[in-house]
């Protein structure tokens, strides 16, 4: 996706050897027009494929989540990392490590919400190892659903998330896929999209 591609190299910070700094538009603060382009993409990338719900993880997944399934009509849920005194029946949750945070979450998705008719399309921030969206196939799954596929914002290619994803025959859709970082700036892989 040109847009978001423009946008990285407009915007975003390189951060040491694998780290890419993206608050000013994505990760603390939002750019609402850029991400409800990001999810018209993947609206029409999934349009036909009877979608019923979009998961993610909070908290850096929820805008484009939302507005991917806003342009595909479908309610969002959101799998909470901290459980409060509300979820206290039929939780799914899965041990969730973040690379960036460099911590292990629990994160849970009350099981009310995704039935076995449910097919998913999860959407994220970034891949990086792939242990986000490997959580949240796991409580998808113990529900019943079905994952269709999962769109990533952000991929960092030079990381195995993807691999990890695919090898477990999960589709992977990514806006901006980065090679490697070089010099302090971003090199591209050819997109999904």
């Amino acid at each position: 996706m040109k847009l978001l591609e423009d946008r990285i190299l407009k915007d975003g910070n390189v951060l040491g050897e694998n780290i890419l700094k993206v608050d000013s538009f994505l990760t603390h603060q939002v750019d609402f027009e850029l991400i409800r382009e990001i999810g018209k993409v993947f609206a029409e990338k999934f349009k036909d494929t009877g979608i019923t719900k979009v998961v993610t993880i909070e908290a850096s997944g929820i805008a484009p989540a939302l507005y991917a399934a806003e342009a595909l009509d479908v309610p969002m849920i959101f799998a909470k990392k901290a459980k409060n005194i509300t979820m206290n029946e039929g939780i799914l949750t899965a041990e969730v490590y973040s690379f960036t945070k460099q911590v292990t979450s629990t994160v849970s998705i009350a099981s009310k919400f995704l039935t076995p008719e449910d097919k998913v399309l999860i959407v994220d921030d970034f891949l990086a190892n792939g242990q986000a969206a490997k959580g949240l196939i796991q409580i998808i799954e113990e529900a019943g659903a079905h994952v269709e596929a999962v769109g990533i914002v952000i991929e960092k290619s030079f990381q195995d998330g993807r691999a990890l994803l695919e090898e477990a025959g999960y589709p992977v859709v990514s806006l901006a896929r980065l090679d490697r970082f070089e010099n302090g700036q971003v090199v591209f892989k050819e997109a999904d999209i």
